[in-house]
């Protein structure tokens, strides 16, 4: 089955249609004809404060669906918690830059920073804390506002209301001077955080009202390019240019650090506005993106990013009497949405890392690949509610495999990062084939899938020679082993679909290479010496030590040792069966939370037990009771796990959010349905939380699952049906919803432990 592609406003027309009819049949033949029924407005349940406190890593300014601009504000601290350039706990704020990441747990970007002032600023100040910053300012929650696409914070110090909203590829800036007086902006492209440094910058005095430049750097993307054209609403009477901190005469400035300040003239007049485009490829292609909106004005454009945002999110709509369950849920499905980001420009062009100019002229390309997070559930989630974009992502992922012949594992501003383990493009690919998304070069995806893991890098040496990775030859040995067998196993299902039998049989057979780290004794899966027999010693399954000295990626022995999502029915017999392994899972989530050792990683949180899901290994872990046939006890920690690691204040993620991951799965498990393992193209049953969930689906179905008597206490599956006939299993394809239909379940206070038993033991 292959998915036509359909506009997000083709999805919001349909769905408005599909809505008022169902308001229509579901109404009595008293009802007021001439009633009239308000258009479904998800945006109103978003808040993009949530995940901005804690470790959730967001940010709140204004973007459009996969953007390629992140106009947000920066308050100018460099640490882990401000990896999206802000925090809710501050209070200051340094200026407003246009690429942001969602959610990462390492920081970078906070590029092109603008910040407008009311008096002349001296930009020769050194500064080496925050607190240096010259154009510094405070700002009040109370006085600050986001919803989808826009942004609003009044400056304190200055006296300005700042507005924020953006198209595409360009960021559009109010700013409403309270005061008569100096109006004026600046420009630091210097300005830097986290693992980012500015390397090679240049600002360009075009005319009185365009400005243009670049700002190249390297951080945790080692060959960042941004180039960019900015016009103002007001000409420009003066400027003062800086190169390294000291000032410079001329139309343009050069160097490591430059900045500048830009005064307008009709101070009388308090409001300026300035619109500003990107690219990774040039300031003439930054100007070709400022063509397709610079007609544009601030209000029109703000009007349009809602709508924007409003077709996406009407993708799903639930129902549910709760509004803080439906704030949660939409403002999930926001996140969901951030990214991967726009690249490549409104001509196609974009910069590989290694600084060569490609063309996508039937696709668009995307970066931020945060494959390791995005494979469980974001990418899934894409395929069902943005099926178009899940090729181009592909055909993206393929012109990244040109430059080092290896499909990408982190891919940020068009540069491979090699962050995390395994290779999780693979997996993506897999399922969308099976999925029938198909719009890419198939076997030149599956040749890109075979090379990949046929490379000796990031431990595959080891790997095919030892039919693990050893842990006396690597760190994070288990972690990447099971990851291995997992990328093995999609590889293997890739080359049976496509008639390529040899390296079928070649690749499953790899895939069992969990079952050389499972220790019979403990029950976990464990770092092996590349004698083949001994085990690391001395062990602690609580023990965590973060990237090095360590067996596992961001956690330890009792949060790793469950991935195994391809072949759970030998997984569950090495336990000894489905009650030894029941067991052990039910203590994963009983055991006390205690974290061992003197490195762990911060990322271990959100703990229930030592289930972790703050972090993506555990997501899946829950959904194993299916498979060993106990879905109640699926149900029970669904929910639990529903109701206390998500909410609606700025700390409402337990963990990163990691680029979507953290809120799609809240998405699926809130609907009643996971990607368990997602390349087989099926989801497992959980336990729905809404009276009713509708899928509007780009082929124009619509799949509908109802809870009936679902509840806080109310919480397990009684019975089930599909389409009206009865549903008694724990797993539905990808192809029975697309077809459309309802899936309906009656809901409980006890465990029905009949429902969906028998089919599992099949599996």
């Amino acid at each position: 089955m292959t998915f036509l592609k359909s506009s997000s406003e083709n999805k919001f027309f349909n769905f408005s249609l599909f809505l008022l009819a169902g308001l229509l049949i579901s109404c009595s033949n008293e009802v007021d004809k001439t009633a009239t029924y308000e258009v479904f407005k998800p945006n109103k349940f978003v808040d993009p404060f949530i995940g901005t406190g804690g470790h959730g890593h967001v940010y709140p300014g204004a973007t459009v669906p996969f953007g390629m601009v992140q106009l947000s504000p920066d308050n100018g601290t460099s640490g882990w918690d401000w990896c999206s350039g802000y925090h809710y706990s501050d209070s200051l704020v340094a200026g407003f830059s246009h690429l942001h990441l969602s959610g990462t747990g390492i920081g970078d970007l906070a590029d092109i920073l603008f910040m407008p002032v009311n008096k002349e600023i001296d930009l020769t100040v050194p500064v080496n804390e925050r607190t240096d910053i010259p154009y510094l300012s405070g700002y009040s929650h109370e006085n600050e506002e986001a919803s989808p696409g826009y942004y609003r914070v009044f400056l304190q110090d200055f006296g300005i209301d700042a507005e924020l909203t953006t198209t595409k590829r360009t960021g559009f800036h109010k700013y409403t001077f309270e005061e008569p007086g100096e109006q004026s902006v600046i420009l630091d492209l210097g300005f830097s955080i986290n693992w980012d440094k500015p390397v090679e910058t240049k600002i360009i005095y075009e005319d009185e009202r365009t400005i243009s430049g670049y700002r190249h750097s390297t951080g945790w993307a080692k060959n960042q390019k941004v180039f960019f054209v900015a016009r103002f609403s007001k000409p420009i009477r003066k400027y003062n240019l800086f190169s390294n901190r000291q000032k410079s005469e001329g139309i343009q400035v050069e160097g490591s650090h430059t900045s500048a300040q830009f005064f307008f003239a009709d101070e009388a007049n308090n409001e300026l506005q300035a619109q500003v485009a990107l690219s990774s490829v040039s300031i003439e292609n930054a100007n070709e993106n400022l063509k397709e909106d610079e007609k544009k004005h601030f209000g029109q454009v703000r009007e349009e990013a809602e709508s924007l945002w409003n077709s996406a999110l009407a993708d799903i709509q639930i129902e549910t009497p709760v509004d803080s369950l439906k704030t949660i849920f939409y403002t999930a499905l926001y996140h969901t949405q951030l990214a991967p980001v726009t690249f490549s420009d409104v001509n196609g062009e974009f910069r590989k890392e290694n600084d060569s100019i490609a063309t996508a002229n039937d696709f668009v390309v995307y970066s931020t690949l945060s494959l390791w997070d995005t494979f469980r559930a974001e990418q899934p989630l894409l395929t069902i509610i943005e099926p178009d974009r899940v090729s181009d992502i592909i055909n993206s992922m393929l012109e990244y495999y040109e430059v080092n012949k290896s499909l990408p594992v982190w891919t940020l501003y068009g540069n491979e990062t090699n962050t995390m383990t395994g290779y999780h493009s693979i997996p993506v690919i897999t399922e969308a084939y099976f999925k029938g998304l198909r719009d890419y070069d198939v076997e030149k995806a599956y040749q890109a899938m075979k090379t990949t893991m046929m490379q000796d890098a990031r431990g595959l040496d080891f790997y095919k020679e030892y039919g693990y990775v050893p842990y006396d030859k690597l760190d994070e040995s288990v972690t990447i082993t099971l990851e291995y067998a997992y990328n093995d196993w999609c590889v293997a299902q890739m080359a049976k679909a496509l008639g390529k039998e040899e390296d079928f049989e070649y690749f499953l057979k790899r895939s069992k290479a969990y079952q050389k780290v499972f220790d019979s004794e403990t029950g976990f899966m464990r770092g092996k010496s590349s004698d083949g027999i001994s085990w690391n010693e001395p062990f602690d399954p609580k023990f965590s030590r973060h990237r090095e000295n360590t067996d596992y990626t961001e956690g330890n022995a009792w949060q790793h040792s469950w991935f195994v999502p391809h072949a759970t029915e030998d997984f569950i017999a090495l336990h000894g069966g489905a009650e030894n392994f029941t067991n052990m899972l039910e203590q994963l989530f009983t055991e006390s939370s205690e974290i061992t050792g003197d490195f762990t990683s911060a990322d271990i949180s959100g703990l229930i037990g030592q289930y972790a899901h703050g972090n993506e290994p555990s997501h899946h872990i829950a959904y194993l009771f299916n498979r060993a046939g106990k879905p109640w006890r699926t149900q029970f920690w669904i929910r639990e796990i529903l109701r206390t690691q998500y909410n609606t204040t700025p700390n409402g993620l337990s963990g990163n959010e990691d680029a979507g991951q953290m809120s799609a799965w809240y998405v699926f498990s809130s609907m009643g349905l996971y990607p368990f393992n997602p390349a087989s193209a099926e989801y497992e049953v959980g336990s729905p939380l809404f009276e009713r969930s509708t899928l509007n689906l780009p082929n124009g179905n619509g799949f509908t699952i109802i809870a009936e008597n679902t509840s806080e206490e109310n919480i397990y599956i009684q019975s089930a049906t599909l389409n009206g006939e009865e549903f008694d299993q724990t797993s539905i394809s990808h192809d029975q919803i697309l077809d459309g239909g309802e899936l309906k379940f009656i809901m409980g206070p006890e465990p029905n432990k009949n429902w969906g038993v028998v089919s599992n033991q099949k599996k």
